[in-house]
């Protein structure tokens, strides 16, 4: 996901017309055995690959950490990310920071990943591709490129807006196709398996009914905040958590709304997403300090609830944060 100062893309491509490393769109599919093609369904349209990608290059930390959760390490050539994304080390896939290469700490550029000698570009729409920077599935192609693009991003028809699952949904549909493009469908399937038990474990727990707190999520922005809609990784984050999400009515994945519509849903709890310039501290000031919001319960009773970015958009470490917001939620009463 990027923030508003990395602009959205403006016009919508759906069609993965895609023949780099050998990758085209097809209506017919065959099992991968290592060197037979394999053809998935990403973002309502069939592709299929020639020959299993040995040379990926990733766009932000999400992303990379999807290949890394399904142990790709070894066919990733580096990836892309800002380094405003939090402390690294720490991670559960510390190791694949340290075997992949970090190629750039600003957007990705078709001359990155030709440096990179990449095969395929796994990124999305508004985290890597966007007309705004030429970096498209169909630029790529025409580079010899093959491309995969985030099940979370897929624009849905409606002008740049993105989503066509349910958030979760996305990040499954990504480890199956992942794992049968790459020959690890066990371990993809051994990691969503695990995933669901996580999850379905934190909602036997979470509130029901009119127990359930509304919750507004703040990415960045005064003048308008920009937010989730149903369609990104907060709204399953919040919702699987016990909390009722305030913007789960925009056919959106991240989007801006109007601080009135926040005033009027009256959230009992905000959960800041911390990255960028601007810190989770600094987020929290001008909350607790923004007169039109004054009166709003979360600020009232100063229940503000900080997650990391790579928590809320579309990674390996969305079940975590649906368990660390839902412990958060369970002390709220109303």
């Amino acid at each position: 996901m990027t923030r508003p100062r990395w602009a959205a893309a403006t016009a919508a491509t759906l069609a993965l017309t895609l023949t780099g490393c050998g990758a085209h769109v097809s209506s017919s599919s065959e099992k991968n055995d290592g060197s037979a093609a394999v053809t998935i369904d990403n973002c309502g349209q069939k592709v299929t690959y020639d020959k299993r990608p040995e040379r990926v290059v990733t766009n932000d930390v999400g992303i990379t950490e999807i290949m890394f959760a399904l142990g790709l390490e070894d066919r990733m050539a580096g990836f892309v990310m800002p380094d405003d994304k939090g402390e690294l080390s720490g991670v559960p896939w510390r190791d694949g920071y340290e075997k992949v290469t970090w190629l750039s700490k600003k957007e990705i550029t078709k001359e990155v990943a030709l440096d990179a000698r990449a095969d395929l570009v796994f990124a999305g729409w508004n985290y890597g591709f966007g007309e705004d920077n030429g970096v498209t599935p169909d630029a790529l192609r025409e580079l010899g490129i093959a491309s995969y693009v985030l099940t979370e991003s897929c624009r849905n028809g409606r002008g740049n807006a993105r989503g066509i699952v349910p958030p979760l949904e996305a990040l499954y549909t990504d480890l199956t196709n992942l794992g049968k493009l790459f020959g690890v469908e066990d371990r993809a399937a051994r990691l969503i398996a695990d995933f669901r038990k996580q999850v379905a474990d934190v909602r036997a727990k979470a509130p029901r009914g009119a127990d359930r707190p509304t919750v507004f999520l703040y990415d960045s922005g005064q003048d308008k905040p920009y937010t989730s809609g149903r369609f990104a990784a907060p709204h399953d984050i919040i919702t699987m958590a016990g909390g009722d999400h305030i913007m789960r009515d925009l056919g959106d994945s991240w989007t801006a709304v109007g601080w009135e519509s926040v005033v009027e849903r009256d959230p009992d709890v905000i959960v800041i997403n911390d990255y960028g310039d601007t810190s989770a501290e600094q987020k929290k000031k001008f909350l607790l300090s923004y007169p039109p919001l004054a009166g709003v319960s979360a600020i009232k009773h100063r229940r503000i609830f900080v997650l990391d970015y790579v928590d809320l958009v579309e990674s390996p470490r969305n079940p975590a944060a649906i368990a660390a917001l839902a412990a958060y939620l369970r002390t709220v009463k109303r």
